[in-house]
């Protein structure tokens, strides 16, 4: 099942959330939604779950497994995103290039040319986690992404810190894409 079988209804965005097995996916989306701190296995597959953004606008979470098999089956997750949420494991400095490389095999996708781009650089509470300029530099953000809006955000999905401005932007980002969308619909309906 991909993410084109959920259309995203005038009043929600769907965002897909990947990145490396280990960058904490799951923690992050349970995070969103309590302030419980929950154990969570790796994920294999993908989680969905909705969230309330604001006034009349839900977001439609689909936090997809990044083991190296899974990551062959994220391009099917990426049709009618309305963001993009890379999680980063910013502790993980070992790890960092085969994110990136992987990263950068996303935003090639067709599907998502022009989808904003929200990075988390989780993990900020462990020693040496590389901060949000770090990040931004070793993901080549304004490389790989001067074609759409993006921000990376430090966070820690064990302590909250960072969430809450995280799923603000997320919701900005996904209004602002949606709205485009529209007003580029109408307008090819209207000329043609």
């Amino acid at each position: 099942m991909g993410l084109h079988n959920a259309k995203p209804s005038m009043k929600g965005a769907n965002i897909v959330m990947l990145g490396l097995d280990s960058a904490g996916k799951s923690t992050l989306l349970y995070k969103f939604r309590s302030d419980d701190v929950f154990v969570t296995m790796p994920t294999v597959g993908f989680n969905v779950d909705m969230i309330e953004a604001g006034k009349d606008f839900t977001l439609t979470f689909w936090d997809v497994g990044g083991q190296k098999n899974m990551r062959e089956l994220w391009s099917s997750f990426l049709e009618d995103a309305g963001t993009l949420l890379y999680v980063v494991d910013s502790s993980d400095k070992r790890r960092l290039e085969e994110s990136r490389r992987e990263f950068e095999l996303i935003l090639k996708n067709e599907s998502i040319k022009n989808v904003p781009v929200v990075v988390l650089a989780n993990k900020q509470d462990l020693p040496g986690a590389l901060n949000a300029e770090e990040v931004t530099r070793k993901l080549k953000m304004k490389k790989y992404c001067s074609d759409r809006n993006w921000y990376v955000q430090p966070c820690c999905a064990i302590t909250g810190d960072g969430l809450a401005e995280a799923l603000q932007r997320v919701a900005t980002f996904a209004r602002q894409y949606k709205k485009l969308n529209l007003e580029y619909q109408i307008l090819k309906n209207f000329y043609t």
